[in-house]
C-alpha cells in the first residue's frame, strides 16, 4: 500500500503555545501546537461557542472538505447553517486532539521549530485529560471564558465528560454520545490487537519508519479493519453485505471472495493514506487509560459533585462497543449528585457509527436539547442577542 499522507505539507490553522504543556504522566512538552477550525461567528458577548470533540480517527475538519482526501467533513450533516448545530446561531470550534496527525502536537509533528526531526515513538504518553487541557488552552486563546456546549461521540464523548469534570464552570451544556466513563477490558483488547498488527508489520522499523521512507501500511490497515468491525453491528453488516460473493464462483483462500472482505480492505487501505501509525498508537492508548472515576475515589459521581452543567447523554441500541448500559451508568452517577441530566437511547441497527450517519431521531434529539439550552441561556436564534 502507498501512503500519501503528509499533513506537514498542509498549512493547518493553528496556535502555538511556547510554554508547552505538562502532561498527566509528568513529562513536559516544551512547545504545544493546537490545530483547529472554526465555523460561524462568535457573539460579541462570547457566549455562543460550541466545542466539537472528534473521535479516534477524526480531526478538526468537521464541516468542510478534508484537505487530504477531499471527502466531506465528518459531521457536515449536523454542523452548518440551519442544521442541528446551527452555525448561523453558534460559533463552532473543533481541534485536532493532542497526539493527532493533522497539525496538533503529536508523534508526527516536529520536536521543535528548529529541526525537522519528528517525535515518533519519543512522543510522551498522553491521556484524554491532556487532550482536554490542550483544548482549554485554545478556547482561552480565542477569548472564550465559558463554552455554551461541548459535544462529542466515542472518544469525543470521553473528552466531553472530562471537560465537564475538569472545567465544570466553563461548560454550560455537555453532550456525551455513544461513550463511557472508562474504557472496558474488551475495548482495550481490541485496541491491543490493532497495535500488535502495527508492530508486526515489517515496515514498522521500531517506529522510525519515516526515516527510511516507509510506513507500516499493512499493519495499520489491519488495525483499522479490526476497529471498523466494532463500529458496526451484525445487523448492519448483514443488511449491507450478507454473504454476497464478489464473483459467481469461489476464487480461493487468498483472495477477497465476499463483499464484506472487499469493504474492509477498502476501509484499511484508505485509512493509511490519511493517518499516522504512531499517532494511532498514542491515541488508542489514551483511550485505554481513560477512567473518570480513578481520580475521584473510584466513584464517577464524585467527578461531577456540585456541577451546574446541563447534560444530555445519547446511546444507540445496537452499539456493542459502547453499549447503552455504560451511558445509563453515567446517568445514574449524575443523578446521585442531583445534576440536570437527560438521556435517550436511539433505536437503530447502525451500531456505534450511528452518531456519524443519517439518524433522524438522533439529529432531532441534538437539535431539541441545544434549542432548549439556548432558550434557558438567553441566546438568540440567529446573530448576536
Amino acid at each position: 500500500m502507498e501512503q500519501v499522507l503528509n499533513p506537514l505539507a498542509i498549512a493547518h490553522q493553528h496556535v502555538v503555545f511556547e510554554d508547552g504543556l505538562t502532561l498527566d504522566g509528568g513529562a513536559h512538552l516544551p512547545r504545544l501546537v493546537v490545530a483547529y477550525r472554526t465555523y460561524g461567528t462568535l457573539h460579541p458577548s462570547r457566549d455562543n461557542a460550541i466545542l466539537v470533540c472528534h473521535a479516534l480517527t477524526g480531526d478538526q475538519y468537521v464541516a468542510e472538505p478534508h484537505p487530504l482526501t477531499g471527502k466531506p467533513g465528518w459531521w457536515e450533516m449536523l454542523v452548518g447553517p440551519g442544521k442541528p448545530v446551527d452555525t448561523e446561531r453558534y460559533f463552532v470550534v473543533c481541534a485536532n486532539v493532542l497526539g493527532g496527525c493533522m497539525g496538533s502536537s503529536g508523534p508526527r509533528s516536529p520536536r521543535d521549530e528548529d529541526t525537522a526531526e519528528l517525535w515518533g515513538t519519543d512522543f510522551p504518553p498522553i491521556t484524554i485529560r491532556d487532550m482536554v487541557r490542550a483544548q482549554a488552552r485554545l478556547i482561552a486563546h480565542l477569548g472564550i471564558e465559558r463554552l455554551f456546549a461541548v459535544i462529542g461521540g466515542s472518544m469525543g464523548g470521553m473528552q466531553v465528560l472530562e471537560w465537564a469534570a475538569t472545567y465544570p464552570e466553563r461548560v454550560f451544556a455537555a453532550i456525551p454520545i455513544a461513550t463511557a466513563a472508562y474504557h472496558s477490558a474488551q475495548n482495550i483488547a481490541f485496541n491491543e490487537v490493532g497495535r500488535q498488527a502495527i508492530f508486526a508489520d515489517p515496515d514498522w522499523a521500531g517506529g522510525r519508519y519515516w526515516r527510511e521512507g516507509r510506513i507500516p501500511a499493512r499493519g495499520l490497515a489491519v488495525a483499522r479493519m479490526v476497529a471498523h468491525i466494532t463500529y458496526l453491528s451484525e445487523q448492519a453488516l448483514t443488511r449491507k453485505f450478507g454473504r454476497r460473493l464478489r464473483a459467481a464462483s469461489v476464487l480461493g483462500p487468498y483472495s477477497d471472495v465476499f463483499e464484506v472482505e472487499s469493504y474492509l480492505q477498502h476501509q484499511g487501505s484508505s485509512f493509511v493514506r490519511r493517518f499516522d501509525a504512531n499517532a494511532y498508537l498514542a491515541i488508542t492508548r489514551a483511550m485505554d487509560y481513560f477512567d473518570l472515576a480513578a481520580d475521584h475515589g473510584g466513584e464517577v459521581a464524585a467527578a461531577f459533585a456540585g456541577t451546574k452543567t446541563r447534560f444530555c447523554l445519547v446511546s444507540f441500541s445496537s452499539d456493542w462497543l459502547f453499549p447503552t448500559s455504560e451511558s445509563r451508568a453515567i446517568v445514574r452517577a449524575l443523578n446521585r449528585v442531583a445534576a440536570n441530566v437527560s438521556f435517550v437511547e436511539i433505536e437503530t441497527d447502525k451500531g456505534h457509527d450511528a452518531f456519524l450517519l443519517d439518524e433522524p431521531d438522533f439529529h432531532r434529539t441534538l437539535r431539541g436539547f441545544l434549542d432548549g439550552c439556548a432558550q434557558h441561556a438567553g441566546l438568540s436564534s440567529a446573530g448576536a442577542p
